[in-house]
């Protein structure tokens, strides 16, 4: 074999084996997006069934991160990619990660859905989170398609859109505590509730990391400017 097409038979295979990484990573992008639905969907019909299969389901995840780790040092070993395609292979050793987060929050929210559907309902506040999980899975499906597509647009537009994760959950967060305030047989199921946004805040924090993934991946570097962040939770302070 000349020496010519050896080197394009290296590269052909280099490019499968970067496919099968970004085929991988859809997969897993996709598993999340579902449990992040079902979780969702689980607490506002107060399905503890769903529940538990987003529980069961979050190993599947932690499977294909695993896989990934694998593929992603293979190909650092093997090819040594320079570039873009270094770039590449370590985006998605760091999206893979982000993913694989985002997987343990739904798990945590179906966890505590299991303790809500003993606790007395709180409709308003439980529409507000499902507003927020359609927000965020919205944001969650738009990255990793800017991802997959190097569309640098696509993903500033997510990395923006945080902020109206950030004031969802603020308001929020100053709704349940008053609830808490006025009635101490409350306070049960508002943590739950106050958790399960926070983790829903966190997912879309994550959602921001990956676009600036695809900043990385595309410009070379990630954003100049600070990411917008709006979640006054920590400062709240609610008089009695």
């Amino acid at each position: 074999m000349s020496q010519t097409t050896n080197h394009e038979h290296t590269m052909r295979t280099f490019d499968q084996e970067l496919k099968a990484l970004e085929n991988t990573l859809a997969k897993m992008g996709g598993l999340v997006e579902a449990q992040l639905s079902d979780a969702i969907l689980a607490l506002v019909r107060g399905d503890t069934e769903l529940s538990m299969e987003v529980i069961a389901h979050d190993k599947r995840i932690d499977e294909l991160e695993s896989d990934i780790d694998h593929k992603t040092l293979r190909i650092l070993a093997l090819r040594q990619p320079q570039a873009i395609d270094l770039r590449g292979v370590v985006s998605a050793l760091k999206v893979a990660s982000t993913l694989e987060r985002m997987g343990d929050y739904a798990k945590n929210m179906a966890k505590r859905n299991l303790a809500l559907a003993k606790a007395p309902n709180f409709n308003g506040a439980v529409a507000t989170i499902s507003r927020m999980g359609s927000l965020v899975q919205e944001m969650v499906k738009n990255v990793l398609d800017a991802y997959l597509s190097r569309d640098v647009a696509m993903a500033t537009d997510v990395w923006n859109r945080d902020e109206e994760v950030d004031h969802l959950h603020t308001s929020l967060f100053r709704e349940l505590l008053t609830y808490m305030m006025e009635d101490h047989r409350n306070i049960t199921a508002c943590t739950h509730l106050l958790f399960i946004a926070k983790n829903m805040e966190r997912v879309g924090d994550h959602a921001t990391f990956i676009a600036e993934q695809v900043h990385f991946l595309v410009e070379g570097s990630v954003p100049d400017e600070e990411r917008p962040k709006e979640d006054e939770s920590s400062t709240i302070v609610v008089t009695p």
